[in-house]
């Protein structure tokens, strides 16, 4: 036996399953006309990033993946002795904050500094930022992630890479 629903019950939930079909309808119709973009964080750009110029643009955009996306500070910036980031040497290199789950794993012990001049050539940094091999043709090492950006994207961090000067706060 089926409970009895009062005529303004049943007018209130038709109602409401019009409103959730509309509102599927309709969120569809965004992602299929240009709507939000899902497809990866580097693919996103905060609104507050963009500019004028399509070279500061790029430079917020790296700076957006650099501090917000891939969280470069936290192993290449130095830390002070109470463990926080030392931000007068944002990028600076500094000893590898994490320990090898595994001991005898082949784990640097000092990440290179990379702000200000990165230490590869640009060609060589884009490549390690979109397939994650090194300098030497050998993929990175643990505990640096094997990136595999896009080339808009690994441009893009290069270019905030390089106009990172020492002492400068990056959340400014």
């Amino acid at each position: 036996m089926q409970p009895h629903i009062s005529f303004a019950g049943w007018r209130f939930t038709r109602t409401l399953k019009r409103l959730i079909a509309g509102l599927s309808a309709a969120a569809l119709l965004a992602c299929v006309a240009g709507g939000p973009s899902f497809t990866s964080a580097q693919e996103k750009k905060p609104a507050a990033t963009a500019t004028n110029s399509a070279g500061n643009a790029a430079s917020a955009r790296g700076k957006y993946i650099v501090t917000e996306v891939a969280k470069c500070g936290n192993c290449h910036t130095p830390r002070m002795s109470n463990g926080e980031l030392d931000y007068h040497r944002w990028l600076a290199g500094g000893p590898v904050p994490y320990l090898p789950a595994q001991p005898g794993q082949d784990w640097p012990l000092l990440c290179p500094r990379i702000g200000g001049l990165p230490p590869a050539s640009d060609a060589q940094m884009i490549t390690l930022l979109t397939t994650g091999i090194w300098t030497t043709g050998k993929p990175l090492r643990s505990p640096m992630p094997e990136f595999h950006m896009t080339r808009a994207d690994a441009e893009a961090v290069l270019s905030y890479l390089k106009s990172v000067r020492s002492g400068h706060n990056p959340t400014e």
